[in-house]
């Protein structure tokens, strides 16, 4: 049975999944990156291992995510790919008339313009807290929640709190203010929910055409008040597609299968022996020229990998040197 492996590794999870043939999944992994991308990667390999039918044959292998070239690396895979091309790939496979992708993370955030099947335009977030995960995170930490709890609660609001979210210090101190005025606590949850929506709106979705089907995925897409806030914000049905929190991990598996079939040269996949293998990263300073870069290399057993980190491609184009 012919199976693809996608590979997202992002800055707070680390996602494996596996599609047959179909394109329908067959098994996935989610785990928190915990800034250990390697060992995440490793664990995911073994995991799947356990979890796939003795057999399912992995034709393919694609990553995504930040720490995508670093998981190439590692697994030998046979295509590296953007969050914005994986994204909208398995948007698309499971709603095709999709126009407008918003997608929110832990610690970024994105929005995908898509006319006739087609990415014309996206927007990404990298910088700001205040439009992803983390801020809600923050905030249901300082009130001593669980974030499951936070979700829950602010779907009990009934005169949500205006709470300025422009910025995660002005958020909290608002939230602090609201407290003092004697505000319950689940409209000020709620308001926290609008307040994100509002800065991803101004800030990751500023200026784009935004027109319906409107489908949200990422982790963030678990809360339910984030959702229902969307809702209102836009004016239109949000759609939360099934492992919307797997998309790019699918699209990657997907877009493995594509470059497996194109190619015809078989996967160049290294197998789930690497989950065993102890991998050394370091790094050094390039005096190359006055720019003085910081030079990242993965070694296995005294041999170097690969190298990256520069501002040119000097130790990309020779990881012998």
């Amino acid at each position: 049975m012919e199976a693809y492996l996608g590979i997202d590794v992002g800055s707070v999870t680390t996602k494996l999944a596996v599609v047959g043939k179909d394109g329908e999944l067959i098994t996935h992994v989610y785990l928190l990156t915990q800034g250990k991308p390697i060992q995440m990667v490793q664990q995911g390999l073994k995991q799947i291992e356990q979890q796939l039918p003795k057999q399912v044959n992995i034709c393919g292998v694609a990553t995504t995510g930040s720490a995508r070239y670093l998981a190439g690396i590692i697994v030998g895979a046979d295509l590296v790919k953007n969050e914005i091309t994986s994204q909208a790939v398995a948007t698309l496979h499971h709603i095709p008339e999709v126009q407008t992708i918003i997608e929110i993370g832990g610690q970024d955030s994105k929005i995908i313009i898509i006319r006739d099947g087609i990415v014309i335009d996206f927007g990404m977030n990298t910088v700001c807290a205040a439009g992803t995960g983390s801020f809600l995170d923050h905030q249901a930490q300082r009130l001593n929640m669980s974030i499951e709890d936070f979700a829950q609660r602010a779907l009990d609001s009934k005169t949500p709190a205006r709470i300025a979210g422009r910025c995660t210090v002005f958020a909290e101190s608002d939230m602090i203010h609201k407290q003092q005025m004697g505000h319950r606590t689940e409209d000020i949850l709620y308001g926290l929910c609008q307040a994100l929506v509002r800065n991803y709106l101004n800030n990751v979705g500023l200026g784009k055409d935004i027109r319906p089907p409107v489908v949200f995925q990422g982790g963030v897409a678990f809360n339910q008040a984030i959702v229902k806030a969307l809702r209102e914000e836009l004016n239109t049905e949000v759609i939360v597609p099934p492992h919307h929190e797997l998309m790019g991990a699918i699209g990657a598996a997907l877009l493995a299968q594509e470059e497996t079939v194109i190619s015809n040269n078989g996967s160049k996949f290294k197998g789930f022996e690497v989950s065993e293998e102890q991998y050394h990263i370091s790094s050094f300073e390039c005096k190359a020229c006055p720019s003085l870069c910081e030079i990242a290399q993965i070694s296995l057993d005294g041999h170097v990998l690969a190298r990256w980190g520069g501002r040119c491609d000097l130790w990309e184009r020779s990881p012998s040197n």
